[in-house]
């Protein structure tokens, strides 16, 4: 269901980015391919660079259809950014995307908190972090980091997924991660 970022699969993603459902919502907004190609390849670079952990969503088929990423990486804590192509909404892609990219966060790079920063606005991003049962709205257990996302104005809820939240779910559900 997720794959390491390459270059091939960007004309697809790109075409599914620019959708006015999704583009506002898409922390690397590219206005044409080529800049969208560029942010790719920056974001590999940063991979390289242990500073993001970026991954393409695959439908069943294997078919790129979203990203993920973890961005701003510092002291084994990062900003999570997650976008899916409109066609793929309400499938269950978000959900299961998530859990495998926790998954390898957690056990495989040895992050500890993952940060969600969702616009207030953003009722379908907030209705789909809510469904996690590992994660936890933020604003008042991380007032800083809530001032921070918010320095202009109040715009952005802050979520939390923690190392040891993430791993207390997953006790519940073994089977799902391991898919």
């Amino acid at each position: 269901m997720l794959k390491k970022r390459d270059l091939h699969e960007c004309h697809s993603l790109y075409s599914l980015m620019i959708d006015p459902a999704v583009f506002p919502y898409v922390r690397y907004k590219s206005q044409s391919y080529e800049e969208y190609l560029f942010a790719t390849k920056q974001l590999i670079v940063e991979e390289e660079q242990k500073t993001a952990i970026s991954r393409t969503i695959l439908d069943e088929l294997g078919h790129p259809i979203g990203t993920i990423d973890l961005y701003d990486i510092v002291n084994k804590t990062g900003f999570l950014a997650t976008w899916i192509g409109i066609p793929y909404f309400g499938k269950g892609y978000n959900q299961r995307a998530k859990e495998s990219f926790f998954a390898e966060l957690f056990f495989e790079h040895g992050i500890e908190t993952v940060y969600l920063k969702i616009r207030k606005q953003n009722i379908r991003s907030k209705k789909a972090v809510e469904k996690l049962p590992y994660a936890q709205l933020a604003n008042e257990i991380k007032p800083l980091m809530y001032q921070m996302i918010n320095h202009a104005q109040p715009i952005y809820d802050l979520y939390q997924v923690e190392r040891s939240s993430f791993l207390e779910g997953c006790a519940a559900f073994p089977q799902d991660i391991a898919t």
